[in-house]
């Protein structure tokens, strides 16, 4: 039984509901761009997972008319602090790195992603499908035939006919296993046990981001709104069966601070890799943020990343279809610049966020003490206006 067959057309159709396809959805649909958006999960996320919003992220939403409320809901990092052995080794600041949005933003990827689902349903009521997956697609050069199945084990079928369609359903894609289009890249040896709690401290005024680089391992502290906190942990060798009590005592043991791990809310362990499709664009169809490149998350740039795709090929989207042109996108040299920036953006988050993942891992005691010499160093010297750019995407135009 394969249960009731529905039809339908748009001009845009984006694979996946997450923080780069609600955002592109939302964009598309504010220049009255007829846009249909499939996720194949049957329900919002309720997880926090990822939490950074850099100041480049803050302008799309602001784009949008949700960077106040944004920022309202969040938490805004304005400084970044290092330490090792119980020793302060420097830190720098946001704001003197940026005239504007001088600070990171933290908030988890589940109250994003209701933000953007709000906005969505004002400007394009019915847009948004949950428990769709797509099974198929036949690319044309005037059109995309998409062929979706329920995900949830329920019976039926949708076939949508769509101007164009973007894949924006994360490192991996089925669009872009349906295109043919292979990636590469590694696999780093590395792993991380990733918790939210509560904050041990319980001071406001001191919500800074901490990172312990010991020779164990990295440890990293972020703030959370609603005073918690969120601990990454380099673990050496992956965790198949996390549990708050292996976090809470792997901070404990290399910084000293001591967590409840009753206070638990969320907890994930993870590996490392880094992954870059072949091509972006392919026929009537293009790939954008993790379905695109897929870096480190050590540095927390992966949204932002996407968005800026997303705030590149929104204008090319409108204006491929209010031109009404036929063909395939590679054959249209904007779309190939915006093919090169976008790769040349993600290579540049690559590197640091390799470097990221390099700094903190374990280390002999030489080794941990040159490295803290060094991260000390700079801390303590003009270069730590240079990092605080860095870490907080100031490159971007570069790219």
């Amino acid at each position: 039984m394969t249960g009731p067959v529905q039809e339908g057309g748009c001009a845009v159709l984006i694979v996946g509901a997450g923080p780069t396809g609600l955002l592109l959805a939302c964009l598309l649909a504010r220049r009255g761009v007829a846009v249909r958006v499939l996720e194949r999960r049957t329900a919002p996320t309720v997880s926090s997972r990822a939490i950074g919003l850099h100041p480049p992220a803050l302008r799309a939403l602001a784009e949008l008319g949700l960077e106040r409320e944004a920022v309202a809901l969040g938490e805004r990092i304005r400084v970044g602090r290092a330490r090792c052995r119980d020793r302060d080794l420097g830190s720098m600041d946001f704001r003197r790195a940026r005239r504007h949005r001088g600070f990171v933003l933290s908030l988890p990827q589940s109250r994003t992603e209701d933000l953007l689902i709000v906005r969505l349903t004002a400007l394009a009521p019915v847009a948004l499908s949950w428990g769709w997956e797509v099974r198929d697609l036949q690319d044309s050069p005037s059109a995309v035939t998409v062929t979706a199945q329920r995900s949830s084990g329920g019976a039926g079928t949708l076939h949508l006919r769509a101007g164009l369609v973007v894949g924006a359903d994360g490192s991996r894609s089925r669009v872009r296993t349906l295109l043919g289009i292979t990636a590469a890249g590694r696999d780093y040896p590395d792993a991380y046990l990733m918790g939210d709690l509560a904050d041990p401290s319980g001071q406001e005024s001191e919500r800074e981001a901490v990172v312990h680089i010991e020779p164990g391992g990295v440890v990293e502290s972020f703030p959370l709104p609603g005073g918690r906190r969120r601990w990454v942990v380099h673990t050496g060798t992956s965790i198949t069966d996390p549990t708050p009590a292996a976090l809470v005592a792997l901070v404990r043991e290399r910084t000293g601070t001591v967590l409840d791990p009753a206070t638990t809310t969320m907890l994930s362990a993870f590996t490392v890799r880094r992954r870059t499709a072949r091509r972006l664009l392919s026929g009537r169809c293009v790939l954008l943020g993790d379905a695109a490149h897929e870096i480190s998350p050590i540095g927390g740039q992966g949204i932002t990343l996407a968005w800026l795709d997303a705030l590149d090929l929104a204008p090319l989207l409108a204006r491929h279809l209010a031109e009404d042109r036929s063909g395939v996108l590679q054959d249209d040299p904007a779309w190939r610049r915006a093919e090169r920036r976008i790769r040349c953006r993600a290579r540049l988050a690559g590197v640091v966020a390799a470097t990221n993942t390099a700094l903190g891992r374990p280390a002999g005691a030489r080794v941990s003490a040159l490295r803290a010499l060094a991260v000390r160093g700079m801390l303590r010297t003009p270069l730590r206006r240079g990092l605080a750019w860095v870490y907080s995407m100031g490159w971007i135009r570069a790219g």
